[in-house]
């Protein structure tokens, strides 16, 4: 099972291994929940693979945790965790990070500034991921609410094309805008 099957094949491919790969993502119905834990039942391994980062970390794959774990136990499930943005993020920020609190993605609408100022007003480091087509907006409205936070942004994390940003917030929006603004972020908001 594979969130894009093509970049799975890709290394399967290097790997020379031809096993049938079928797409699985954070859409994918319960019935096709239902077909994959039927397989495992009848003693088939299956693989939940995801693009970038780790299943069930923002991407998919928690809901079938879930109900495999409901319908064959425990035993069933192998952890093989692979490369994280959020654990990346983590560990080369520099700050410290004894406690922190991770968001995900941020709500798009609902309550957004709220929500933003409660990120500022936080006791621990909040790290939250954000799409190209947000990160500028959220980090400006971050700025509106306390323009002297320092916060780190990681750009495609894990990835060839990886970027580390690091300061205090007006600076970081900076250096973002005069790059190329694709992919997805990871921002740590610092906290004392």
């Amino acid at each position: 099972m594979a969130e894009n099957p093509l970049w799975t094949q890709k290394l399967l491919q290097r790997y020379e291994i031809k096993t049938p790969i079928k797409r699985y993502h954070q859409h994918s119905s319960w019935l096709e929940e239902k077909k994959i834990i039927s397989l495992l039942k009848e003693g088939k391994k299956i693989a939940l693979v995801s693009d970038a980062g780790t299943p069930g970390v923002s991407d998919p794959g928690n809901k079938l945790v879930a109900q495999t774990r409901v319908a064959l136990g425990d035993k069933s499930i192998v952890p093989i965790p692979g490369p994280s943005a959020l654990t990346t993020a983590i560990s080369v920020c520099g700050f410290p990070m004894d406690r922190f609190c991770f968001l995900g993605f941020l709500p798009k609408k609902k309550k957004r500034n709220k929500f933003l100022r409660e990120i500022i007003e936080a006791k621990y480091p909040i790290i939250f991921y954000e799409s190209c087509y947000r990160i500028i907006k959220t980090l400006k409205q971050l700025a509106e609410i306390d323009q002297t936070i320092e916060i780190f942004v990681g750009r495609e994390l894990t990835k060839k094309f990886e970027t580390l940003h690091q300061g205090e917030i007006l600076s970081v929006i900076k250096e973002i805008e005069t790059g190329k603004v694709k992919g997805e972020f990871v921002v740590i908001v610092k906290h004392e």
